[in-house]
């Protein structure tokens, strides 16, 4: 018995250690930088950043009209050499089409001018990628494996000298990237790599390890690779991850599996690889050593932000497919686009669309003023933006699957492609459920913090009358004090206020939650989804509310160019399709049904089912064989 329960002791107490030192990792990655903005953030303060939101970001001058050139050109690239059902039916991309992706500079688009590159903002990118997402996920990925991860750690952290032996290749598409991060006990758990790079005394690391899942691995010509190195300081963990550039022509470099067979995005390559004995010199660490989590991080920020691009170009054409056959498909002698069953699926797909372009248009932007030296922190929106827009575009796959019918199911159409291409959007870059947790945890982190330093006040009221003293007064002024959310169009402002309300109720409810679960909050998952969704529809409102508020401001500049030219032509160019009515009533759907949400998962916190839930789990786990 003994035994037993020093055993147990042990195993808490080890496992208690892992979990101190997870924390401090996630703290010095996550929190050095608190004090920079981030909208999302302030949500869990129950307060509305005026000043990141308020302005819907554009694309102008001479920016927009290299875009609009890029997308005319690369639309035109696509009608003719891009086929998505050959590509999944060979599972491969040609080389033709690589080529000619690098030749219109697809492969290069943030690249700097002198490096080869367009020069574009992530805005303008984001405007790219949208059009790929829309014809080929499996072209859209592997885009996105080369420039958004694959390239752009090289971009932001490599040397000068590694910038000039490996971009000028890779901008124009001469040469591949890839990232290379995942491995069998590391994926969404990215602290947990077990590759490793031991020094070696001639100023080399010899690396050994496997990685799996790497997208562009076996046709890539450079990697980042990340591994554990012993820390040299002796100071701290015993070790830490640090990024490496590979290539595959280093003697122990193995393609394990050049393209594992899967369901869906077949056409990209994805690899099983493996190092054995791998020398690379030390003049290949990318950024600081031991601190390859952060690049990885930091990477993935510009991932997740064009992944919601890929998404809204998808929607947007399954709300295209959708629209025509509820249009033209006839049963029970009327059109589908009749029956309100149908009428349900298209609007909500038509509002999530128009939020979704929304969001990546804002996140984009903050991604752009983050950039340009702006004291802007956008690691919560990117992985909200991740988070939301691969759920909506799963449910809108599957409800144009359904207005098809039975013709959705056979490869004559493009849904069932679209259906399996869309699935691992909630896997990749980092599992809806971890962003999920992550999105939770570290909007709470600072609201946590101020409640803790009231806590220990209490236990020490002498010292702490002036803590107790600030958080009453902060408390009782936050009771009657609503964010301010400003619009420009009157139209807009009930809009305004519904989100202003509820953005004040999610704050306190935040707090609530922190001061009811207290630590084991870390722990309550249940509780992290709750208000790790309203805050995410809290930040799609506002984005759609921005977006929508730009819109209507367009509408009356045009109105009063028509009324000084005469009631003639307007001073600036009208949509010809009309899009502004179906706008107009996708937005105000949009906001209807996301405060909805918020409204749900906010009580969902006080009224469920989370005992019930643990206890069934539990017994499931222990009696099914």
């Amino acid at each position: 018995m003994t035994i037993s329960t020093d055993s147990q002791t042990s195993a808490a107490s080890e496992a208690e250690r892992r979990r101190e030192a997870q924390v401090r990792q996630a703290e010095e990655l996550l929190f050095s930088e608190t004090k920079l903005s981030s909208p999302a953030r302030d949500l869990f303060h129950g307060n509305f950043s005026t000043g990141l939101l308020s302005t819907y970001p554009r694309l102008t001058g001479r920016e927009a009209e290299q875009v609009d050139d890029a997308l005319l050109q690369l639309r035109n690239f696509c009608d003719s050499h891009l086929d998505p059902d050959a590509i999944d039916r060979n599972a491969e991309i040609p080389r033709e089409v690589i080529d000619g992706l690098g030749q219109l500079g697809v492969l290069g688009m943030t690249a700097p001018v002198a490096l080869g590159g367009r020069g574009f903002s992530q805005l303008a990118y984001c405007r790219v990628l949208e059009e790929l997402g829309a014809r080929c996920s499996s072209t859209s990925i592997f885009v996105n494996a080369h420039h958004s991860i694959g390239m752009r750690s090289l971009l932001l952290f490599g040397t000068d000298e590694q910038k000039r032996r490996w971009l000028p290749g890779l901008v124009t598409g001469g040469k591949l990237a890839a990232f290379a991060l995942t491995e069998q006990n590391a994926g969404s758990d990215a602290a947990n790599v077990q590759t490793t790079a031991e020094p070696t005394s001639d100023g080399h690391f010899i690396l050994n390890g496997e990685k799996r899942y790497i997208t562009n691995g076996a046709i890539a010509d450079v990697l980042t690779v990340m591994a554990r190195t012993p820390n040299p300081s002796g100071n701290g963990p015993d070790s830490g991850i640090t990024a490496f550039l590979v290539t595959p022509d280093m003697p122990g470099f193995q393609v394990v599996e050049p393209r594992m067979e899967k369901l869906g995005i077949r056409g990209t390559a994805t690899a099983k690889l493996a190092f054995r004995d791998m020398r690379v010199p030390a003049a290949n660490v990318l950024g600081p050593r031991g601190k390859g989590l952060k690049v990885a991080l930091t990477v993935l920020d510009f991932g997740r932000t064009t992944f919601g691009a890929c998404c809204t170009g998808a929607a947007k054409t399954c709300l295209k497919l959708a629209t025509a056959h509820a249009r033209n498909r006839i049963q029970f002698g009327q059109p589908l686009g009749d029956f309100e069953l149908v009428q349900h699926k298209l609007a909500r797909m038509a509002a999530w669309t128009y939020a979704m372009e929304a969001m990546t248009t804002i996140v984009a932007g903050l991604v752009d003023r983050g950039t340009n030296s702006e004291a802007i922190d956008y690691m919560l929106e990117t992985a909200m933006l991740k988070v939301w827009s691969t759920e909506r575009l799963w449910t809108i796959v599957n409800d144009v699957f359904q207005i098809y019918g039975g013709a959705a199911y056979f490869t004559d159409c493009p849904l069932e492609r679209m259906l399996r291409d869309a699935r691992i959007n909630q896997i990749g870059e980092g599992a809806n459920e971890v962003l999920t947790s992550f999105i939770a945890l570290v909007g709470m982190r600072e609201p946590g913090e101020q409640l803790r330093s009231v806590w220990q006040a209490l236990h020490r009221p002498l010292s702490g009358l002036g803590t107790l003293s600030r958080f009453t007064g902060h408390e009782i002024a936050r009771r009657f004090d609503w964010p301010s959310v400003p619009v420009q169009s009157p139209t807009l402002t009930p809009c305004a206020r519904q989100l202003s309300d509820l953005i004040h109720r999610f704050g306190l409810a935040v707090e609530h939650a922190l001061i009811e679960h207290r630590e084991p909050i870390l722990e309550r998952q249940l509780v992290q989804a709750r208000i790790a969704d309203a805050a995410m529809e809290l930040f799609a409102s506002a984005c759609a509310l921005s977006r929508r508020d730009a819109e209507l401001s367009d509408n009356a500049a045009d109105d009063a160019g028509r009324s000084r030219n005469g009631n003639g032509a307007s001073a600036s160019s009208q949509d010809p399709s009309g899009s502004d009515d179906w706008h107009a009533s996708a937005s105000t759907l949009f906001l209807k049904l996301s405060a909805r949400r918020v409204q749900r998962s906010l009580n969902d916190l006080r009224n469920n089912d989370d005992s019930a839930i643990r206890e069934t789990a539990k017994r499931v786990l222990n009696g099914v064989e």
